[in-house]
């Protein structure tokens, strides 16, 4: 599936490639919608009925990853609210094994993730996977979702790469084809990014499971 040789970086999604969906899922479609009908005094049926169709208008864009925007927007602490529900941020399995092979065979490793600072803050403290990755991509840093065609330019600004030599990691297909518009040659969706569904199917991309399916050749590209 992926000649290690010809790939000098790999860029690497973080919620729902790195790190279990189920996390982010839980906390947008139940624990902030609870919060949210706390507030207001009204039933969770409601808040949900409100807050998703709040959430479509938004899907794909930089405010929707905002953690200040839908603090502000629903006047809920949301970064507060997301270390009430902490305890549910989890690594998928193989993730370390897979960034140290990269790191063994001299392969550069960046995060590049739509994730709002805050979130990422948090998970990193939760993970520290931090301490495996050579840099760390913002979106909000950036100024543009990674859905947006101005994404990828401006991460060459801040992270220089040839798009040819570089594997993308995602469970976003969307973002996947925003970075297939761009000109990347490698890149791979993830099937499993909520460890609580199914695993789903992708005839779109080449595309894993998880990460244990890349081990094998590693090695050999050291």
């Amino acid at each position: 599936m992926l000649d290690w040789n010809a790939i000098d970086t790999v860029f690497l999604d973080m919620d729902g490639t790195l790190l279990d969906l189920r996390f982010d899922n839980h906390f947008w479609l139940e624990h902030v919608p609870l919060r949210y009908a706390e507030s207001r005094g009204i039933s969770l049926a409601a808040a949900k009925e409100r807050l998703y169709a709040r959430y479509r208008e938004l899907l794909g864009s930089l405010q929707w990853y905002c953690v200040d925007h839908w603090t502000q927007e629903l006047e809920l602490d949301i970064a507060l609210l997301k270390a009430e529900v902490e305890h549910l941020i989890a690594v998928h399995p193989h993730v370390l094994a897979f960034l140290e092979a990269l790191a063994a065979a001299g392969k550069r490793r960046v995060l590049v993730t739509n994730a709002h600072q805050k979130s990422i803050e948090l998970k990193m403290s939760k993970t520290r996977l931090d301490g495996h990755l050579e840099h760390i991509v913002c979106s909000h840093d950036l100024r543009a979702a990674k859905e947006s065609p101005e994404f990828w330019p401006r991460v060459q600004q801040v992270e220089p790469f040839d798009p040819q030599r570089t594997l993308f990691v995602d469970d976003s297909l969307p973002v996947l084809r925003a970075a297939r518009e761009y000109g990347f040659h490698w890149l791979l969706a993830i099937l499993s990014p909520d460890s609580a569904q199914p695993v789903r199917t992708c005839d779109e991309f080449d595309a894993v499971p998880d990460f244990s399916a890349l081990l094998p050749g590693l090695p050999e590209a050291v």
